[in-house]
């Protein structure tokens, strides 16, 4: 599991002595004693993690769930310490591992396909397929959450909804535009307070994102909490003045008499929002079909989902720290679900 480099490919990156980086499945081993006396024996727990070193070196380790999937926080320890401790297993991966992540894999892309053909009984068995064998997938949990509210079943999208805030994988990179796409759901779903619970919590766990930020305004502008709307405008357009959203949205604010015709942000900037009131619909929906506002024909229709447009507003959810600066103490102690112990004696 540790290529040594004799074979690297010229895109491949490469460490100190020339060995590739770092990746694959691994096993740590701890033993311990059970019972007194002369019940008293020993026993070996032997622990499987999934692997890879990070641009710094260091190893970031996650541990495989019951089912010999990864699963779970992931923490970081330095190289020398991993080298010392974990042993490569790259049969064990072969034989068990990759063929139970192909089966996660396979069910979401079923799921995924089913869902956008609008078969959404057979998309929610596919994504409970996935997560029978991996429960904390994020793209499973999103995929089944996102099924729910395309079916209206509220109840059950707010379990998921529960779910979904606890795991901060889901606010990374890689998944903002499912991330984008369930809180825009809930609040279409009239789930407001759920959005708002569901934004503010990446606002924990994200630095700087004029988009995030546009949406916790566009949740508080539903809500009927106009200052809470103005603030959280006022902060996008802070960290990006040319946010034309965000300048569209402090227009239409404006225009519907919901602020001072005079007002702008405070962002040291008078040299924007003028002439930003062009005629774009709510969500992408036809005008006057998005409940909850009702333009006045001289107002502007504005697109206040700076999601609406993947390309164009992506969420930015590189939080700049490692996932182990993101876990709790609590969750980092927790002991790996899938480990094996050996009776010794």
């Amino acid at each position: 599991m540790i290529d040594t480099g004799d074979n690297h490919s010229d895109d491949q990156e490469v460490v100190r002595d020339g060995a590739e980086k770092i990746k694959g499945v691994f096993s740590s081993q701890t033993i311990s004693k059970v019972g007194t006396g002369t019940t008293q024996r020993r026993t070996i727990q032997k622990t499987y993690w999934s692997c890879e070193e990070m641009a710094d070196g260091c190893i970031e380790i996650q541990p495989l769930n019951f089912n010999y999937v990864p699963s779970g926080p992931k923490r970081s320890i330095d190289r020398d310490s991993f080298l010392a401790s974990y042993n490569p297993e790259p049969e064990f991966y072969m034989t068990t591992v990759y063929p139970a992540i192909k089966q996660v894999d396979d069910a979401i892309v079923r799921g995924e396909q089913h869902r956008e053909r609008g078969a959404a009984y057979s998309a929610e068995f596919e994504f409970k397929q996935a997560m029978a064998v991996d429960e904390e997938n994020v793209r499973a949990n999103f995929g089944l959450g996102l099924t729910y509210l395309d079916r209206g079943d509220e109840v059950r999208a707010n379990d998921i909804f529960e779910r979904i805030v606890d795991l901060e994988a889901a606010f990374e990179e890689e998944h903002k535009h499912l991330f984008n796409d369930f809180g825009i759901n809930m609040r279409k779903n009239k789930m407001l307070d759920q959005a708002l619970q569901y934004y503010l919590r990446a606002e924990e766990l994200v630095t700087d994102d004029e988009h995030l930020l546009h949406n916790i305004a566009r949740c508080y502008y539903e809500k009927g909490d106009i200052k809470g709307c103005r603030d959280y405008l006022e902060k996008s357009l802070q960290l990006n003045p040319n946010l034309e959203e965000s300048a569209q949205f402090w227009t239409y604010l404006k225009r519907q008499g919901l602020i001072a015709e005079d007002e702008e942000p405070n962002i040291g900037s008078d040299a924007i929002l003028k002439d930003k009131a062009p005629s774009i619909r709510l969500d992408g929906a036809p005008k006057d079909e998005e409940s909850g506002v009702s333009p006045k024909d001289e107002a502007p229709s504005i697109n206040l989902d700076t999601a609406a447009k993947d390309e164009e507003a992506d969420m930015n959810l590189d939080v700049g720290s490692s996932p182990e600066s993101l876990s709790t103490t609590d969750e980092k102690d927790k002991k790996p679900s899938g480990s094996i112990v050996i009776d010794l004696d």
